[in-house]
């Protein structure tokens, strides 16, 4: 991992970036060691031993923004060891209710090599989780599957995606939070609210959430 200085008040820690002359990670290592960072700096912030505004995590960094000493900060970070993201402490399940009746599903089921209820029976098993969020409010990338089940987006992106869209693209999930552009593959489709600027915070899914997909 580098930690890098973002102008004058912010940190990126580029997690899939060797600390030295040896070779990065892979994209499960990396997207594991994102969450490990991620909720380490919360810890250490909940309890006073950082100082940063917003905590932001993407696919391979963690940005720090509104740090007030970003070289003494940097140093300190330098000398932790982030907890694996599964002895951390328990964090909230969403189950978010789908019917899988998006119409890439056979798509889906042709990439994995099954049958479309096969689909629906490995997305209701796996257990995702919250990596980051990002491309619109509310949206939020979804882990948790394999990466030999990783899907390609379509070759042109549909106009416009209705909200709620439960779908699939590379190595995420997600679900569309409102009408929208998007290339992903849809394979169901939810009711349940994923921003609502009145709501604190204002998006359901946030980062560390854990997920479940539950068939109708």
């Amino acid at each position: 991992m580098r930690i890098r200085p973002v102008g004058a008040h912010a940190l990126l820690l580029d997690c899939a970036a060797p600390a030295t002359g040896g070779p990065a990670g892979g994209t499960g290592e990396t997207t594991a060691l994102v969450e490990a960072w991620r909720a380490e700096l919360w810890r250490r912030r909940e309890r006073g031993e950082l100082i940063a505004v917003e905590i932001v995590p993407a696919a391979a960094t963690v940005l720090l923004d509104g740090v007030p000493d970003p070289a003494g900060t940097a140093a300190r970070i330098a000398g932790w060891t982030p907890r694996p993201a599964a002895t951390t402490a328990a964090v909230d399940t969403v189950e978010v209710p789908v019917t899988y009746d998006g119409e890439d599903l056979p798509v889906v089921a042709g990439h994995w090599g099954v049958d479309v209820p096969a689909v629906v029976a490995r997305l209701g098993r796996t257990g995702f989780r919250v990596a980051f969020c990002g491309f619109a409010p509310g949206f939020a990338y979804l882990t948790g599957l394999p990466a030999e089940l990783a899907v390609p987006r379509l070759p042109t992106p549909r106009p416009r995606v209705p909200a709620g869209s439960v779908a699939l693209a590379g190595p995420y999930a997600g679900i569309y939070p409102a009408a929208s552009p998007g290339g992903w593959l849809l394979v169901g489709r939810t009711g349940m609210s994923l921003f609502d600027v009145r709501a604190d915070p204002p998006a359901r899914l946030t980062p560390g959430t854990r997920v479940r997909l539950v068939a109708e």
